[in-house]
């Protein structure tokens, strides 16, 4: 679905979209073009402004203490400050920069909206499923906000457990997940999880080193030899992605984590289910790639869809009655 779409055939996916929304079989998943939503195009990026960088912003941010390094993209320019500093000087870095109170977008503060917009129009109970490669805590900003309780999953990059999820409760306290396919104590019919497949910042700590980032070319290598993202994390979380459509924002082709992603997801097969993702300006390899693997490309400036998706939640009818949850 290139640029010269029909309304028509928006609305519709906005209709579709929605319905799934209210079932609760639509897995939204995250990446770094997420945290430009409602950005304006003109604003220049600095450290320690409301926005967060984008990712050649947060290239730049990791250069300015080596100025010898002649290295652009992210991956690589984070193994220079690791190879030359240490992962000390990197992690530092990296939290330094995610250990601040940024503002939620529109986007996550339209995700986090929704069970409060299902339960005001007497919808039974649905939580969702985000999945995030962002380090940051926009997602747990906004659910805060909204007055809406969240179980966080996190990919653990560094020591003793690396390799490994971490959950963490609502109520702060947490668990190293050491046998995946019996962890029963997540899931999305108790409250939405936000699943974090490339770390976080950890902001309760004084400096990086209890955080958590899959940033580097050693990080991904690692991460690659490591087995289906479905046999690392929660059983219930696994189930859910094997039964959800998926809705990508803020990916795209050149982003090493969106291959990664699908890679550990579904190797070269097709996703089992109708996927989306919301891409400016696709290029016939972007159209190519997303293809092969059944998702459609929505040409569509990220914001504008978001604006569009609150629209059709507006609009969703209101029941009879009050529903009951469903098992």
């Amino acid at each position: 679905m290139g640029n010269d779409f029909d309304p028509l055939a928006l609305e519709r996916h906005f209709t579709h979209l929605s319905r799934l929304l209210v079932e609760g079989r639509v897995v939204p998943f995250l990446g770094a073009g997420a945290n430009l939503c409602g950005r304006p195009l003109e604003q220049v990026w600095q450290a320690g402004e409301q926005y967060l960088p984008s990712g050649t912003e947060l290239s730049d941010y990791l250069k300015q203490s080596w100025h010898d390094c002649s290295e652009t993209e992210l991956t690589r320019v984070a193994q220079w400050v690791l190879e030359m500093g240490g992962s000390g000087e990197l992690f530092n870095a990296l939290h330094q920069l995610f250990d601040r109170d940024y503002p939620p977008t529109p986007l996550h503060q339209t995700l986090a909206s929704l069970p409060g917009i299902l339960a005001g129009k007497h919808y039974a109970p649905r939580f969702q499923l985000i999945v995030t490669t962002n380090y940051d805590d926009l997602l747990e900003r906004a659910f805060r906000d909204a007055g809406q309780p969240f179980d966080v999953v996190t990919y653990l990059s560094d020591g003793d457990d690396r390799g490994k999820f971490l959950h963490t409760d609502p109520s702060g306290q947490s668990r190293v997940i050491d046998i995946p396919n019996q962890y029963a104590d997540v899931a999305v019919d108790k409250r939405t999880v936000i699943l974090k497949i490339h770390g976080a910042v950890n902001r309760t700590g004084a400096d990086g080193e209890s955080d958590s980032y899959v940033i580097t070319e050693d990080h991904y290598i690692d991460y690659l030899t490591r087995t289906e993202l479905a046999n690392l994390v929660p059983v219930t979380l696994a189930a859910k992605l094997r039964k959800s459509h998926f809705l990508f924002l803020g990916y795209g082709l050149r982003d090493w984590n969106m291959r990664v992603i699908l890679h550990r997801i579904a190797g070269e097969q097709r996703l089992t289910y109708k996927s989306w993702a919301i891409q400016r300006h696709p290029t016939s390899l972007d159209e190519k790639f997303w293809d092969r693997r059944e998702v459609d490309i929505l040409d569509l400036d990220l914001h504008d869809y978001v604006l569009g998706l609150q629209g059709a939640l507006r609009q969703l009818p209101v029941v009879a009655a009050p529903a009951t949850a469903s098992v």
